[in-house]
């Protein structure tokens, strides 16, 4: 990558910077690259293309994206989904939305982007860890015809179980056993941080379990970068703090066109993008977690980014626009 494209492409880690700064503003385009087989270079454009059930395929420029579910979790809907905000009003809210009921249902979607001579997977899902219903997406990536094995890079948006455990199969072995995984260093640091596990409440011993659990024996390998720095060459990670103390996304361009994973920067996209400022419950620092959702939203409007999210309905990839006072989500894939 030429100097130029890098210094355009590093941003500061703090968050003040990501919201001054509109993400990739002004930076050169990157140029096509050759993918083997069947992903050999495409016309320039963006289209996305349903495969099957839990799998669909989108082509930005001459980069795919894969769109894999992971499955979903469905949990009663109570007082603590959206803190302070009436229950009364989120059930109106999901009423609006056509999504009625007294339970909600959590989709996850994990992408796996094919570009030049790289296949990157974008978080790993639940593994056998999560709740019933998740953890299809080793079944979904044999469906796609993408053997795991195959896998060069898999990058963590943040540790939270439903985007680490996958990375081990049932027997702990790990589940792409020749990709070099890639982490936020903030992300890293909080997580692994031994004193700070000691003296968390109860209820949060387990996410810190897990994260010693997953990354523990290959701590050596995994490889850490600066949120706003290149995670790999033409892609970009986009510092998205709040969800978590070093949440990341992950973006490139191609053909005139700007992709933006943005991990769980919003939760239920009815609730979370309509009502931007509510914040769900797994958000550890909601203040933080609103100034990021605004900022990063009102870019990927302003730029007519192809946006996805990791618990978006239908592929989780498409495009956002502004809906009142919030945003709206269109997949391109339903």
């Amino acid at each position: 990558m030429n100097p130029t494209r890098r210094a355009c492409l590093r941003a500061s880690a703090a968050l003040a910077a990501a919201s001054s700064m509109p993400w990739l503003a002004g930076c050169a385009e990157f140029g096509p690259g050759d993918l083997p087989g069947s992903l050999a270079y495409r016309p320039k454009g963006v289209r996305g293309i349903a495969l099957r059930d839990g799998v669909a395929r989108t082509e930005i420029g001459s980069t795919i994206v894969t769109s894999l579910r992971d499955g979903s979790a469905t949990m009663p809907l109570d007082e603590s989904f959206v803190p302070g905000v009436p229950l009364a009003q989120v059930r109106q809210a999901l009423d609006d939305a056509g999504l009625r009921g007294a339970s909600i249902t959590i989709p996850f979607t994990a992408f796996v982007v094919e570009r030049r001579d790289r296949r990157m997977l974008l978080d790993a899902g639940n593994g056998r860890f999560g709740a019933p219903g998740s953890g299809l997406l080793l079944a979904n990536l044999r469906d796609a015809g993408i053997d795991p094995a195959s896998i060069h890079d898999v990058l963590i948006t943040h540790f939270h179980g439903d985007h680490i455990n996958g990375l081990r199969d049932a027997d702990g072995k790990l589940a792409f056993p020749n990709a070099t995984i890639h982490v936020p260093q903030p992300e890293w640091d909080w997580w692994m941080d031994d004193a700070r596990m000691r003296a968390s409440p109860a209820a949060m011993r387990g996410a810190f379990e897990a994260t010693r659990r997953v990354f523990g024996s290959i701590a050596a390998d995994v490889r850490r970068f600066a949120p706003g720095a290149d995670a790999l060459p033409g892609i970009a990670s986009i510092p998205a703090y709040g969800h978590t103390p070093g949440h990341t996304g992950f973006g490139f361009e191609d053909g005139g066109h700007r992709f933006a994973y943005l991990g769980d920067v919003t939760n239920i996209a009815p609730l979370f993008l309509r009502h931007p400022d509510w914040a769900v419950r797994f958000d550890m620092d909601p203040e933080a977690a609103r100034r990021t959702r605004r900022s990063l939203l009102d870019q990927a409007v302003a730029g007519n980014w192809v946006v996805a999210g990791f618990h978006w309905p239908g592929s989780a990839m498409g495009r956002v626009a502004r809906r009142g006072s919030g945003y709206e989500f269109a997949p391109l894939v339903p």
